[in-house]
């Protein structure tokens, strides 16, 4: 049986089972609630900086950043900040005042700037869950059914079987970060105009020993970073789909497939903030999941990691993932 044919027919599984309708419906939901927020907020933002400005209403930004910059000074002046929180709005004070020497508009919004946003906010958790609805019971599913059977009796290599779930896996991923990408940038454009994807941005921001280092920063349009911020998520879905598939494989129950996939996710977000003294927390790969982080300069809970180290403990992850599930699935006996 031809690999093609085998995709074809995990496709037409996935399409049966309407996962993908519903992963579908769950970003329509999700980026209509996020657009209106986004928009209350960025009203309500300009009207209090306004009112400390003493004015009714302004168009011009500088002076809104301004006074967003002074009230975050006032910030950092409370006793009741610990030094987390101290550093991480340092480095935003500094990234606030490199956008107001370089021109840049931290308070504009634009279809443009909220699609790249949504998915900044995503890659870490709300990203890895959808993917994760689509991958826990490719193997599990069909091992609780039993038709894993019909499709194993067949004269067909396993290696080729697992291989078909496995680009099918990647072409849903693929579907699933376009998706994301179409209808952030469609149901935004209605809040905020279609516009913004030459406005420029700041890129490359390096946080060494809780301070910001400007000096390798590249002004680059909003498209370009777009594409590099869906770059990482498209990786992140690659990480997140091959160790979803791996248990799969290996715990072949669904629901205990996917509880042990969310769990570990949302214990990394613990993990990053409490543990972050120690060593080890760093080749996690739940703890490496904010890629776009480090495109953004956003502040690191935890030192001595980058973009390098990240993507190479991820890629690690995800080949150990791969090998595991080849080799369990060609030499388990599933049948049993």
């Amino acid at each position: 049986m031809k690999l093609f044919s085998l995709i074809e027919n995990e496709v037409i599984k996935m399409i049966a089972k309407k996962r993908l309708m519903f992963v579908l419906a769950i970003l329509i939901v999700l980026i209509s609630v996020f657009a209106y927020g986004q928009n209350q907020t960025l009203i309500r933002t300009k009207a209090q900086l306004s009112q400390r400005l003493g004015i009714t209403a302004t168009n011009d930004w500088r002076k809104l950043a301004g006074q967003q910059l002074i009230d975050m000074k006032n910030r950092l002046d409370s006793p009741y900040m610990d030094q987390k929180s101290q550093a991480s709005t340092r480095v935003r004070m500094e990234q606030l005042q490199y956008n107001l020497d370089n021109n840049i508009n931290p308070l504009e919004q634009s279809a443009a700037k909220f699609t790249t946003k949504f998915m900044e906010q995503s890659i870490f958790l709300f990203l890895p869950l959808l993917i994760i609805m689509l991958a826990a019971d490719m193997v599990s599913g069909e091992s609780s059914s039993g038709t894993i059977k019909l499709l194993l009796v067949r004269n067909v290599p396993r290696w080729k079987i697992l291989l078909s779930k496995y680009l099918t896996l990647i072409i849903l991923e693929v579907m699933v970060v376009i998706f994301a990408f179409v209808l952030s940038a469609l149901i935004s454009g209605f809040f905020f105009g279609f516009g913004g994807w030459l406005a420029p941005v700041a890129t490359g921001f390096k946080v060494l020993a809780g301070k910001l280092d400007s000096s390798s920063v590249l002004n680059v349009p909003q498209w370009q970073y777009s594409l590099m911020v869906y770059s990482l998520a498209f990786f992140v879905s690659f990480v997140v789909g091959s160790i979803s598939l791996m248990i799969s494989i290996l715990v072949k129950s669904t629901a205990a497939s996917i509880g042990i996939i969310m769990s570990t996710l949302v214990a990394g977000n613990f993990i990053s903030y409490f543990l972050s003294d120690w060593k080890i927390t760093r080749y996690m790969f739940m703890v490496n999941l904010r890629l776009t982080d480090y495109l953004s300069g956003s502040f690191q809970p935890i030192e001595g990691m980058n973009m390098i180290f990240s993507i190479t403990v991820l890629l690690g992850w995800a080949i150990a993932a791969v090998v595991i599930s080849f080799v369990y699935f060609t030499k388990q006996d599933i049948l049993a």
